[in-house]
């Protein structure tokens, strides 16, 4: 058993709180802190946590409790004081994406991990889903031969589905997109080289800056990905982790995942097919510990056997995936120019 301490109990963290924390029986909450004592309030009226267990600084629950883990749930930018201090305390730390707002920052938490002999995971959810896992199992496979191209596409209209944050920078990169750059990552078992990335902020927009956005990432074994991201599209809803469609020498595989909005859920689905052939689709495995479940049941496992669990999001590894959201925002920048992933990194 796992014993951990949750940082962060706002909008996003009460929703770990009560959905997702439960469900991984291998985790028992031994505190939870939140600076700001109605966000405690609220977890001890509405779920009943007990004062003895709440605290309002992770220094505090350190001297109060005994634990192994702290799961970080905080806005973004709290993200790195919180991990520095978590890791200096001797914790290891699960962390929401982006877990550093820069590369600088997210490095100095990888080598502080490191250095302290601990775990620093970043909660990549979109990776513990049946078609991703299934896609990237294809791939690595060579069931098609070598990919050629892969094209993801992304869209939703943020205006009339209950979208909140019109004032964060760069609202499609680094909010929304990092989960389709890391997916690329994974499925492809591959890193990133280079991006071309082109943004844009479309008439009678609620957003203060760019919502809507193509990118090229070409990858270090020649792969190249199509990218097209919409906050403000008027065309058919995408599942979340967007349209897959990856075409290899001999084939193509078709995938879509985490399809639920508001209410109503749907599976994840893949098919493939042979060139010249007629689609099929795919039966999918259920997880046994899926999306944000699937991170936290990761890292506990991780802690509790001392191996590391199959697309483990590590600090050191979702640097990958940091550093491209990094250089998509650069190229973006520089109206499209090329960006080494290499120039981000340093």
């Amino acid at each position: 058993m796992v014993k951990a301490i949750q940082v962060g109990l706002g909008h996003w963290g009460f929703s770990w709180t009560k959905e997702v924390i439960p469900k991984v029986p291998a985790v028992h909450m031994a505190g939870y802190v939140d600076a700001n004592p109605e966000a405690i309030k609220r977890v001890q009226v509405e779920l009943g946590i007990e004062d003895k267990r709440c605290f309002l600084s992770l220094e505090d629950a350190a001297k109060g409790v005994e634990a192994d883990l702290v799961i970080a749930t905080l806005r973004t930018e709290a993200h790195y004081p919180v991990v520095r201090q978590a890791l200096e305390l001797g914790f290891n730390v699960l962390v929401e994406k982006p877990f550093a707002s820069t590369i600088a920052q997210a490095k100095e938490l990888v080598a502080l991990a490191e250095q302290q002999n601990r775990i620093l995971m970043v909660s990549q959810n979109y990776r513990f889903q049946p078609a991703p896992i299934a896609a990237a199992e294809l791939i690595g496979a060579q069931k098609f031969g070598p990919v050629n191209l892969v094209s993801v596409d992304f869209r939703r209209h943020a205006p009339s589905q209950g979208y909140r944050y019109w004032d964060m920078p760069d609202p499609l990169l680094a909010d929304m997109s990092i989960h389709h750059f890391d997916l690329m990552r994974m499925v492809l078992n591959d890193d990133p080289k280079r991006v071309s990335c082109r943004t844009w902020n479309p008439p009678a927009s609620p957003f203060g800056h760019h919502p809507m956005g193509v990118a090229t990432v070409e990858f270090e074994k020649g792969t190249i990905v199509s990218y097209r991201g919409s906050w403000m599209s008027s065309g058919p809803v995408t599942p979340w982790a967007g349209e897959w469609t990856m075409d290899c020498s001999e084939g193509e595989i078709c995938w879509t995942s985490r399809d639920h909005f508001m209410g109503k859920a749907g599976p994840d689905r893949l098919t493939t097919r042979v060139r010249d052939a007629q689609p099929e689709a795919i039966a999918l495995q259920p997880l046994d510990f899926a999306d944000r479940t699937g991170t936290l049941a990761a890292i506990a496992k991780a802690i509790a056997s001392v191996s590391v669990p199959a697309r483990f999001s590590s600090g050191k590894d979702n640097l990958h995936s940091l550093a491209l959201v990094q250089a998509t925002i650069l190229s973006a920048g520089r109206e499209g120019a090329w960006v080494d992933i290499a120039e981000v990194m340093a």
